[in-house]
């Protein structure tokens, strides 16, 4: 192994799984994580037993693990929504320079034809690695509870066309939104078990019971808690309680700050446990770009301020978060230390996607996905698979002999 295929990080606060080590160590070795630890006296073989490479010296920087999105839409004025393959991949660079190193391709309510063309043209992305999957988003969700979906699109959720999503995926689906009270929905997450592919509940009216109904049929995930589905009862508990209350799903929670008020994403967390919560984005198109008109699959957006509403109606349409900010907000705000805002952000999105042996934390053998962090935990740069994505610039000078 050549020195140019290892990179030695010394000094940085170093987030683990199991805490926050200080003045650590970590060795990339071709693109993956060789070391991860407190660093160690220095040895005969350099600086900080580098094996003759000069250390990065990151003193006073935070590294994480890179984070993990589970839905997001598109990002940097691009859609995933759009079927154009040089849009998703803008929209994935957006959100890499952005800490996200893993990330979910997410629909919108459309034609099923359309979703399916979409759908070919996400899965060669998943196969070349820069996608973790699709997840599709409608047609098949409540009227009631729509959002920024297109209304005379929706759909039940006839198994026959789950599949025919699923089969156009061409092995790319890793998950599914659907409302389970809606004519089909609870065959149709009995089918998506079958089917390797995750059955989340959202955009939904269902009541308590029939979200119960869903879990025990199959489904492990809520989209999006809280947002496109009734509120908490004292009488009629709905889908908030039933979601909150089952270990076996995984609660999504947009970190925005408008999405959800701090302390309702503080309940969650509490209700659910941290190891069942991961904060997603949510993000369309405007993420990384900037107030203005953009298109959410058929239906228009205006974002101001970086709020982002449908044109006609006001409701909210995703958001224009990025995970380094949600990182942020949930260390700032939430009061999470490092390393249960790196679970809640990349750990247990990996874990629900199966990927947990490869990307989610700073262990050895992982990829060399991270992020560094200031003091003020603002991204100064970003790594992917070994490779210096954002950042590189800046440390070039750190590096000593």
């Amino acid at each position: 192994m050549s020195n140019a295929d290892r990179t030695v990080l010394a000094g940085a606060r170093l987030v683990l799984p199991t805490g926050v080590v200080d003045h650590g160590r970590l060795v990339v070795e071709d693109g993956r994580i060789a070391e991860a630890a407190a660093a160690p006296d220095d040895g005969p073989d350099g600086p900080a037993g580098s094996g003759g490479v000069p250390p990065l010296d990151l003193s006073g920087y935070t590294v994480a693990p890179g984070f993990v999105d589970l839905h997001v839409h598109g990002g940097g004025g691009a859609s995933y929504a759009s079927g154009i393959a040089e849009e998703a991949l803008t929209a994935a660079r957006t959100h890499l320079e952005h800490g996200t190193t893993t990330t979910m391709a997410s629909t919108v309510t459309g034609e099923i034809d359309e979703i399916c063309r979409q759908a070919s043209v996400l899965s060669e992305l998943v196969e070349d690695g820069v996608l973790a999957g699709i997840h599709f988003e409608g047609p098949f969700i409540s009227i009631n509870r729509c959002g920024a979906h297109q209304p005379d699109l929706l759909r039940d959720p006839d198994p026959a066309l789950v599949r025919k999503l699923v089969d156009a995926a061409r092995g790319s689906a890793r998950m599914l939104t659907l409302a389970p009270e809606l004519e089909g929905g609870i065959e149709s997450i009995r089918l998506l078990r079958e089917l390797g592919v995750i059955a989340a509940i959202g955009h939904t009216d269902a009541n308590y019971d029939k979200t119960l109904a869903g879990i025990e049929a199959g489904a492990t995930v809520a989209t999006h808690l809280f947002n496109a589905m009734p509120a908490i009862g004292h009488r009629a508990p709905g889908p908030i309680v039933a979601l909150l209350e089952d270990e076996r799903i995984t609660v999504e929670l947009v970190g925005d700050g408008v999405h959800l008020h701090p302390a309702v994403i503080d309940l969650a967390m509490a209700g659910a446990g941290l190891d069942r919560v991961a904060l997603i984005t949510d993000a369309m198109s405007a993420a990384g770009f900037g107030d203005g008109l953009y298109p959410l699959g058929p239906l228009q957006v205006r974002v101001q301020d970086g709020v982002a509403r449908l044109v006609e109606g006001g409701s909210i349409a995703g958001s224009t978060l990025t995970l380094d900010v949600a990182f942020r907000r949930a260390v700032t705000v939430n009061g999470l230390t490092p390393e249960r805002a790196a679970q809640v952000l990349s750990l247990n999105p990996a874990r629900l996607l199966g990927i947990a042996d490869r990307v989610g934390s700073l262990e050895p053998g992982k990829n060399a996905d991270l992020v560094v962090l200031d003091d003020a935990y603002q991204l100064v740069a970003v790594m992917r698979r070994g490779e210096w994505i954002v950042g590189a610039d800046r440390f070039a000078h750190l590096a000593s002999v």
